[in-house]
């Protein structure tokens, strides 16, 4: 029975076998846990998502800079700076996560020369400083719309586009600083294993207190403290607008029997849309990641004695990396100004094409 579960689970690590996976999902077993069933499961949807994901994702993060580097959609210029520094960082995961690291991994045996180059640490200190601007960029987003909507007396000050840059740069730099201690902890060599750590960590590291000390700074830095951030922001930003709609209804008082529009009160339901499309996306998408992340590193670290089942670890790994493909959705939803620039960007090359072949 160890054997099997160890085969098993070693299959799940290693190979994307879809037949495999199907005789351990629907064969009466016994010996096999429920975790193992839903993660052969996962693995098996993964082998179609992650292509799927990764020619969606890329067009639509391209697309959505595009758009917003028109500076048409009716947003000033510092939260379109945010927004497009936010697409930016997700089409990098895209491209280092999802395209270098899951993809080889679900087609290891097809996809063979990825794996073997020497550069897993690099790839480490890459992929783990693109998620932290990824995460950090919804973060100083937030906190923006909720200095732009609670406080108008430093708003002029601080919601401008040269504080949107200053912030922008000074969150890419502390990213790239922080993450360099990935690129001591682990070798060059890919382990070709969907975890937290995918690349062979130096000897001793996995039960050593100092880096399992550093790498749970790490996920408490990145991203259990902006989902709390972010979560609080939010509530304190919807409060202010609920209580400040009813204080300037009663002000103004009703005009020939009916509430007269109010511009400001329309200006801020507007940006609390856009904001709480934004982070609400954010926070749902990553608590699973978020809770295993810690989990994990809590188990090695000993202050937990049950190991947090892969599964968990598979699926918000699924739904962390959907979170960078979902904001263009959400913004042409809610944004019409986004809409008809998304339009007018889809119908250019249409209506380009049409003119040469009438020619």
């Amino acid at each position: 029975m160890a054997h099997q579960l160890k085969r098993a689970e070693r299959v799940v690590g290693t190979g994307k076998n879809v037949f495999l996976f199907a005789e351990y999902i629907f064969e009466n077993y016994d010996w096999l846990t429920v975790d193992i069933r839903i993660l052969c499961a996962l693995s098996t949807i993964q082998v179609i998502y992650f292509p799927i994901l990764a020619i969606t994702a890329v067009p639509v993060n391209v697309v959505t800079i595009m758009v917003l580097s028109r500076g048409k959609c009716g947003l000033s210029k510092g939260v379109t700076l945010y927004l497009i520094a936010m697409a930016a960082a997700d089409l990098l995961v895209v491209v280092i996560d999802l395209i270098l690291r899951q993809i080889p991994i679900a087609f290891q045996h097809r996809i063979v020369f990825l794996g073997n180059l020497p550069v897993c640490n690099i790839h480490a200190v890459l992929l783990y400083a693109t998620t932290d601007c990824s995460v950090w960029f919804t973060v100083t987003f937030t906190f923006d719309r909720f200095v732009a909507i609670c406080c108008q007396k430093v708003k002029s000050k601080y919601c401008t586009a040269r504080t949107a840059a200053v912030v922008v740069g000074t969150v890419i730099v502390l990213s790239c600083l922080k993450n360099i201690f990935w690129y001591f902890m682990l070798t060059g060599e890919y382990s070709h294993f969907n975890a937290p750590w995918f690349c062979v960590a130096v000897r001793g590291v996995h039960w050593s207190v100092v880096w399992g000390s550093i790498e749970l700074l790490h996920y408490f830095l990145t991203p259990l403290i902006p989902l709390m951030l972010v979560l609080l922001l939010n509530v304190l930003t919807i409060r202010h607008v609920f209580v400040a709609s009813r204080a300037r209804g009663r002000l103004r008082g009703p005009i020939g029997g009916e509430s007269p529009r109010d511009p400001e009160m329309e200006r801020r339901r507007k940006s609390l849309i856009l904001l709480l499309v934004v982070s609400g996306n954010f926070i749902l998408l990553w608590a699973m990641f978020t809770v295993y992340s810690m989990w994990s590193r809590l188990y090695f670290s000993f202050a937990v004695t049950l190991r947090p089942p892969d599964s968990v670890r598979e699926l918000g790994t699924m739904l962390q990396l959907l979170s960078c493909c979902t904001n263009t959705a959400l913004y042409a939803v809610t944004q019409t100004n986004f809409r008809k620039q998304l339009k007018k960007l889809v119908k250019s090359p249409l209506n380009l094409i049409a003119v040469r072949m009438q020619r």
